[in-house]
């Protein structure tokens, strides 16, 4: 059973979540705070691959921010874990919770993927760009964790400073 995808052009499902915090948060909240909504969808906080992108997603945030775009994750963690995750690694773009996965498979970021060669049921890491009138510019699926901010970034036409060495 597949889930059937998003396109660029589609009308963005509309969605009210818990952030971390269990203040509901909906879709619309997000575009009227931000005119533009950069939504991306994490399997699980705290894992590797997911506070990456996480991670790298805060560093771009003045950056994206200041070209008028908001950014909003998304996983199925309980928001008690979203906190920890938040507090460990000083997210302050809002993490909402999915744990039903509801708003998940309506925007097709939870179905049939491949795990280690087999077909699993599971969150898809995804990545959304919701237009200030609600339609998505920007759909895409199976992205990978790493590097994957800088690629978004350059998509969008926004500058990103070049990394430091520590």
């Amino acid at each position: 059973m597949s889930t059937p995808r998003l396109e660029a052009g589609q009308t963005a499902p509309a969605f009210t979540l818990p952030d971390a915090d269990g203040t509901p948060t909906s879709l619309a909240d997000l575009l009227a705070a931000h005119g533009r909504v950069l939504l991306y969808v994490y399997p699980a906080a705290m894992t590797p691959g997911c506070t990456t992108e996480t991670v790298d997603f805060e560093g771009a945030l003045q950056e994206l921010r200041e070209a008028g775009i908001g950014v909003v994750g998304v996983s199925p963690d309980p928001p008690a874990k979203l906190v920890r995750f938040r507090d460990k690694h000083g997210i302050t773009f809002p993490l909402l919770s999915d744990p039903d996965k509801t708003m998940l498979t309506e925007w097709g970021a939870f179905g049939e993927k491949k795990n280690y060669g087999k077909t699993v049921m599971g969150v898809i890491r995804s990545t959304f760009v919701v237009e200030s009138d609600g339609t998505l510019s920007l759909a895409r699926y199976n992205v990978r964790a790493k590097g994957h901010v800088a690629m978004l970034a350059k998509l969008l036409g926004v500058e990103l400073p070049e990394p430091t060495e520590g």
